[in-house]
């Protein structure tokens, strides 16, 4: 599973290079002054230029390379139970699976907020308030499944159960 969330991550960042260079380089070029921040009911109120849109891809890419490089070193984790050799190899396999999902749903949540930036600029309209809030949620409950199941198994390893 890990593989493919690692590839849907992969193709996450090749949209939001498609986005912006599209943004940049494609038919509908980016006129001088574009919204880069709105309020929290997704109408734009503040202004700039159009080259702010390379710090998003920029912070993505950023935050997807030292992902990938911490999990690297599973072992040198801070885990929310205590590490046994019962349950070290189950805790491993869940941080990391917890890692590839967070790196994939930050990658796409960095995606959409360019895409819904990119159409706010072309459009002069608002964006849809809720993505954000959605996609951080999803991000935090993702978090939560795992330590969850982190729990779990801490509690199950003495018992020879382990659950998620």
């Amino acid at each position: 599973m890990r593989k493919q969330l690692e590839g849907i991550a992969l193709i996450g960042l090749a949209v939001e290079g498609w986005l912006t260079y599209g943004a940049f380089a494609g038919p509908e070029k980016l006129g001088d002054r574009i919204p880069i921040h709105f309020d929290s009911a997704g109408n734009p109120n503040g202004w700039g230029q159009p080259h702010t849109l390379l710090i998003l891809p920029l912070v993505t890419l950023g935050l997807y390379l030292v992902i990938t490089i911490v999990a690297q070193f599973p072992g040198a984790f801070n885990y929310p139970v205590r590490v046994t050799v019962e349950n070290g190899a189950r805790l491993e396999e869940l941080a990391l699976g917890m890692i590839t999902w967070l790196k994939t749903e930050l990658v796409w949540l960095f995606a959409g907020m360019q895409w819904f930036s990119i159409a706010a600029a072309r459009s002069g309209k608002g964006v849809l308030p809720w993505f954000f809030p959605i996609g951080i949620a999803v991000v935090f409950l993702t978090i939560g499944r795992y330590v969850v199941g982190m729990i779990r198994t801490a509690r199950g390893a003495g018992t020879g159960r382990q659950e998620v």
